[in-house]
């Protein structure tokens, strides 16, 4: 009876079609309703990757024609795009391919998709229709070798992908004089059920019962666990650094929800982490380290629970993004229209001014104009050496700490969460909102920051009111100050931020 169907089906193929393309669709559906950002996790990936094998086997077999190739994958993709249409996130929404960023955002999002749905659902869909002539008594498998050749390429390639997806992520431990893990440190990624979502810490230490300092990163959507562990490793052995993985980045990127993902969910999770690490560590209070956007949700966090915080440290400090990017335009504008530049000219025109409609395509294009804004600086050689001897890659995608899936979040997390967050952070300005502060601040300025950045810090620091407040001007360094003179750093906490807060 199963046969006497299938053969129906095969001699019917306009219906073979219909079934194929009914299949596809099915998956789809059922990963967009149940998995709606696509593989965020590795355990997604892999979910993912056997619907596509065993949609791909149902459609060959039941239609008994490599027309199944094209009819599932189609049904799949059309179902999955139905369901994201108007999305919010860039990697999801509709595709801008007259811009780099745009096809960067594809490439992420849905051709990421493609390789792990699709590539295994044709390599299934081949092997059906092959079962499917076999069980009709037709010749089926290639009689010569040479015609092996394209499936077991496409097996090796799914096997491949596979056992990619299944390599796990770690960091490396911290190590002794002996060569071995030392005694009493701590050097491991945590994943923690947190607020709806989970969100991924990454923690290390040379002694658990050091002070801990919770590092967060900027962006907004930035994920950076692999240079704090390259760039701060001698900080390892004072204090406990923690590396997170905010809301929607990299390994936390699964956590992305364009509904309620706002400031003030960034601080709650911000109160919820830390919470975590004072009962871990048994610490009444922790320190801040902010960067860039992290230097303003360490401020916004410090500001809802100050009784929870040593310091605040910034290094990059942020103010007032709308004052800062104005700035940047109008720079940018006058620089054009001296040199002539008329093609920048009528393109700054099309996005007009800040804050911009087209976020974040205008501010990527701006963010690419900034390099001739900088002042003439060198990073120390030490400084140098160091990234460049991690091999951690762009964006730090290379670094142990990233899973295969997590290493494509990093750079998509860093595009979506953006394009979210950015344009609700233009009405803050440290000045009105932060004028007071309760816990002492620790700023590093970077003499070689861009002036639309600095100009702003130094002002809202000069009229800053606060229990403590201290501003190290450091040259050979821009906006990663705390990164590029790490060494510097390093003094800062141990001369003045410990003595002066740890225990108070």
């Amino acid at each position: 009876m199963k046969l006497d169907l299938l053969f129906n089906l095969w001699q019917h193929r306009w219906l073979g079609a219909v079934v194929a393309l009914v299949a596809g669709a099915v998956a789809g559906l059922f990963v967009g309703l149940r998995m709606p950002l696509g593989p965020a996790t590795t355990t997604q990936a892999i979910t993912i990757l056997t619907i596509g094998l065993l949609c791909g086997l149902a459609a060959g077999l039941l239609m008994g024609s490599r027309w199944a190739l094209l009819w599932a994958p189609l049904g799949y993709m059309i179902a999955f795009e139905l369901l994201h249409v108007g999305s919010p996130l860039v990697s999801a929404g509709a595709p801008r391919l007259n811009e780099m960023y745009g096809i960067l955002a594809l490439i992420l999002g849905r051709g990421f998709h493609g390789i792990i749905a699709l590539l295994p659902m044709l390599l299934a869909a081949e092997l059906g229709v092959r079962w499917a002539h076999a069980l009709a008594g037709q010749p089926a498998w290639p009689t010569r070798a040479a015609g092996w050749v394209p499936a077991g390429i496409a097996l090796l390639v799914v096997v491949a992908l596979l056992v990619a997806l299944l390599r796990p992520a770690s960091t490396p431990a911290i190590l002794g004089a002996d060569g071995e893990p030392l005694p009493g440190s701590v050097a491991e990624l945590v994943t923690l059920p947190m607020n709806g979502g989970n969100q991924s810490l990454m923690i290390r230490g040379a002694d658990v019962n050091n002070p801990v300092l919770l590092y967060l990163s900027g962006g907004p959507g930035q994920s950076s666990l692999p240079f704090p562990r390259v760039m701060f490793q001698d900080i390892e052995h004072d204090f406990i650094m923690v590396g997170w993985d905010q809301r929607g980045t990299g390994k936390s990127y699964a956590a992305m929800d364009a509904e309620t993902l706002t400031p003030e969910q960034a601080v709650a999770d911000t109160i919820a982490v830390t919470d975590y690490l004072r009962e871990r560590f048994d610490e009444e209070k922790i320190y801040l380290l902010g960067e860039s956007w992290g230097t303003l949700l360490a401020v916004m966090a410090a500001q809802a629970r100050p009784d929870l915080y040593h310091a605040v440290i910034s290094s990059g400090q942020m103010v007032d993004v709308a004052d800062t990017d104005t700035r940047l335009y109008h720079q940018a504008m006058a620089s054009a229209l001296a040199k002539g530049d008329t093609a920048l000219v009528a393109q700054l025109e099309a996005y007009g001014e800040p804050p911009y409609a087209d976020t974040p395509y205008a501010n990527a294009f701006m963010m690419g104009l900034y390099e001739q804004f900088y002042a003439p600086y060198m990073p120390p050689q030490n400084y140098q050496d160091r990234g460049n001897a991690a091999h951690v890659g762009f964006y730090g995608v290379m670094g142990s700490e990233y899973a295969l899936v997590e290493k494509v979040n990093v750079l998509r997390g860093l595009i979506d969460m953006f394009s979210i967050m950015y344009p609700q952070i233009q009405t803050l300005d440290l000045r009105e909102r932060a004028a007071h502060m309760d816990v002492p601040v620790y700023i590093l300025d970077g003499t070689a920051e861009l002036a639309a950045r600095r100009d702003v810090a130094l002002e809202w620091y000069a009229q800053l009111d606060a229990p403590i407040k201290r501003i190290y001007p450091l040259d050979n360094a821009a906006h990663a100050v705390a990164f590029e003179q790490y060494e510097a750093f390093h003094r800062i906490l141990l001369e003045d931020v410990l003595p002066e807060t740890y225990g108070g």
